[in-house]
């Protein structure tokens, strides 16, 4: 068998994707009698292209791999996430630079319009997904919003709530103005900004404010009860500059003494300290910025404007009026936006909460019997400690795009629910439905309803035919993604009763980054444990992250974002596998740049032109007749000592790879997950030990003029000794070992992803 003399990666890469998933080499099949090992793809958004970080499902795959190859029955689960706030807000930028807005649309229609976006674009990550060369089960595909999976989704909402631990809440939210919903505090990252720290004479009592605009909304000023400057004042009441609204002046110990004048402004309805001070002390929450972004409850010079227009106005105002008595300077930090980067504004929104505390206490019970497992183990005190602060859960979105939460209102019963919709000229009209319902007709609100606000307290129901008239909404907001996606190894594998979920349930391992270790790992254990009373994985590894060449974390503004499609078609699949690999430490930075895909290409170079000399070799000695069917066993008596001794180096590399890929028959194993170990192991063994060594020291064996028995030696230990290594070599690069595999002439499967796992040799002890 001739080889070229150059592997051409692009061509046979992409052809034996296809030929695996044709063949269905993938495909899991139940099996009663064994074991199965199953993994679940976290799910890249439906409708972008991969990013550096999704290469590293190279983990996930090297484990199927390994595991198929043992004989265990294997499901290496695909599925795509439809990405909630993030896919509506690429679709919002497009409709931006057609001189659109989400507001122009009713919900129907905007819903259809970033569903249509998405299914034009939904092939691109399964398409690269294959391109890497990750050993999915195609038939078995899963997408977040198949009806099958949000028929579970819903399912666990309506048990949630049998059980008591659904409820609506009217609370401080952070929200963004600009992309129209609340986050959880976890999805809100913090900018440092130049600003100024405004100090308003309060009949006085000073008070140092970053936010004078919200003045408007305060309900009174707290001092610590043991600050000898003020405590004198508690109990007496002082006017909010410029509208001469009487306020208490009250004591708490959450006011710090040496923080600025030591009084503080609470305004419940714009601060969370404000708010539980509020909460404590039984006082109003006024709101004067709606979600919008706009001031409302205010002075009419200021009503209707944006925040930083409305700052401005009232800071003139202040000063005209003697009340504003010095400013300065302030660097601090400022929660924003982690999509849009604009000011996260804390705003008083009902919303849809979870109590977690006794889905919290199951998870912790867990940990402690050790029912699931965290490598690396230090993360185990991170998830505790989330676990154990863990607020209730707010699983409410104020989006379009994703699961619409079942619960209806009837307006005749609740007529006080604000409505937002498109009326039939088009004009957008906000108002509570009491108040427009003689103008408007229920089904023009219906057909045009962009979004709804419920007070608190307004009865739903689960069912709309439960509802007592026929003038019934569904509540507009969505589920947040993650109370769907902490759903998934529940709705892939079809709870409660497809054999799918009998058989590979609990899952076996749960593999991603670190980073979102509270928000889906912590969820999924919550959920999973609240709806089967078992763990849904028996092992969490939280694997690297990838960082640019100089170990710096990949950002667009920084311009060094690594495109991993592009490494592979310069250097092919295989090598930048083997660069995500090859020495790294586990949950360390992967540092991605093109010094490691060179030498992960020179690697597959090298194992192409070892391949070319055994083959070369093969053909040329074809007349020595060697029977490379023949085990290891029966030739070991009778074969030389280099030949022993490259099998008693390959025997020890076997053992090694297989330590480390072997986790889950063995919880005490040390070298579990140490991937680069295996592939470092495999490296010297190849390029030192095989080619540097073994096949330059039988080269005098095979180029004799009269080859016999010495050289049929040396041929069935080269033959069989390379089988052995390409197929511990095939999890981490699958694709050259496969392109080799195929022509040997020992090939012991159809295909070496489903051929047998290298077994321990006969050698010398």
């Amino acid at each position: 068998m001739e080889l070229p003399k150059r592997p051409n990666f692009s061509e046979y890469e992409q052809s034996l994707s296809k030929w695996w998933e044709e063949e269905g080499f993938f495909k899991a099949k139940i099996d009663p009698d064994k074991k199965p090992f199953t993994i679940l793809l976290p799910p890249p958004n439906a409708n972008a292209p991969l990013h550096a970080g999704h290469a590293l499902y190279v983990v996930e795959d090297i484990l199927s791999r390994f595991y198929r190859m043992q004989g265990r029955p294997t499901l290496f689960l695909p599925g795509t996430d439809h990405a909630g706030i993030e896919t509506q807000f690429v679709l919002e930028k497009k409709l931006k630079k057609e001189g659109k807005s989400r507001f122009d649309y009713d919900r129907e229609s905007l819903y259809k319009l970033v569903h249509d976006f998405v299914e034009e674009n939904r092939g691109v990550a399964t398409d690269q997904l294959r391109r890497l060369g990750f050993s999915l089960d195609w038939s078995r595909e899963k997408y977040t919003l198949n009806p099958e999976i949000l028929e579970i989704v819903y399912s666990t909402f309506k048990k949630l709530h049998e059980d008591g631990l659904i409820y609506r809440d009217e609370r401080l939210v952070n929200y963004c103005t600009r992309c129209g919903t609340g986050f959880s505090n976890l999805e809100i990252n913090h900018a440092e900004r130049d600003d100024h720290l405004y100090y308003l004479d309060y009949d006085g009592i000073e008070i140092a404010t970053t936010r004078p605009e919200t003045i408007f909304a305060d309900v009174a000023v707290a001092v610590n009860p043991n600050d000898p400057r003020h405590k004198d004042k508690i109990g007496k009441t002082v006017k909010v500059p410029l509208i001469n609204k009487e306020i208490p002046v009250i004591g708490d110990g959450l006011v710090e003494i040496d923080f600025g004048t030591g009084a503080l402004k609470i305004t419940p309805g714009h601060d969370q300290t404000d708010f539980e001070i509020g909460k404590k002390h039984g006082l109003e929450r006024i709101s004067v910025i709606n979600r919008f972004g706009r001031m409302v409850n205010v002075p009419e010079y200021i009503e209707g404007l944006n925040v930083k227009k409305a700052r401005e106005i009232t800071v003139e105002k202040l000063k005209e009026a003697g009340k504003l008595i010095k400013v300065e300077d302030l660097h601090h930090a400022v929660g924003t936006c982690y999509k849009c980067k604009s000011v996260i504004e804390p705003l008083l929104v009902p919303q849809w909460y979870v109590k977690v505390k006794p889905l919290v206490e199951n998870v912790i019970k867990a940990l402690d019997e050790k029912r699931v497992s965290v490598f690396p183990e230090r993360f185990e005190r991170d998830l505790r400690r989330w676990l154990e602060t863990a607020p209730d859960w707010n699983i409410s979105r104020q989006i379009v795009w994703g699961p619409q939460i079942p619960a209806w209102y009837d307006l005749t019963e609740s007529p006080d629910i604000e409505v937002t919709f498109l009326d039939k000229e088009g004009n957008r009209i906000t108002g509570v439905y009491k108040d427009i319902n003689d103008k408007y007709e229920f089904d023009e609100i219906k057909n045009g309803l962009q979004s709804l606000i419920a007070p608190v307290n307004t009865p739903f129901y689960l069912d709309p035919k439960d509802a007592p008239s026929k003038f019934v909404l569904q509540e507009t907001d969505t589920f947040d993604t993650w109370f769907s996606s902490g759903q998934w190894p529940l709705t892939t594998l079809g709870f409660p009763d497809s054999k799918d979920f009998k058989y590979f349930y609990p899952t076996t391992l749960l593999d991603t980054m670190w980073d979102i270790l509270a928000f889906w790992i912590m969820r999924m254990l919550m959920l999973g444990i609240y709806r089967t009373g078992e763990v849904p994985f028996k092992w969490i590894h939280l694997h690297s992250r990838v960082v640019d060449a100089r170990g710096q974390k990949m950002s667009k503004s920084k311009g060094n974002v690594v495109n991993p499609m592009d490494l592979v078609e310069k250097y092919g699949a295989d090598a930048l596998r083997f660069a995500l690999m090859f020495g790294v430490a586990p949950a360390s930075d992967i540092p991605l740049g093109e010094e490691k895909m060179i030498g992960g290409r020179n690697f597959v170079t090298k194992i192409w032109n070892i391949s070319r000399f055994i083959f070369g070799q093969t053909t040329h000695l074809n007349d020595l007749n060697v029977d490379y069917e023949t085990t290891q066993a029966e030739m070991w008596d009778v074969l030389e000592e280099d030949d022993k001794t490259i099998l008693n180096r390959l025997n020890a590399t076997i053992t090694q790879v297989t330590k480390v890929l072997d986790f889950d028959n063995d919880k005490e194993n040390h070298d579990k997950f140490q991937f680069a170990r295996a592939l470092d192991a495999l490296y010297n063994f190849i390029w030192d030990d095989f080619a540097s060594w073994y096949i330059e020291a039988v080269k005098e064996r095979l180029f004799t003029d009269t080859p016999g028995e010495s050289a049929k030696k040396a041929l069935w230990t080269l033959v069989f000794t390379w089988r052995e290594a390409l197929k511990l070599l095939h999890p981490f690069m699958p694709f050259i070992t496969e392109e080799i595999y195929q022509k040997l002439p020992n090939k012991d499967a159809k295909s070496i992803s489903i051929a047998k796992w290298p077994q321990s040799l006969k050698t010398t002890k």
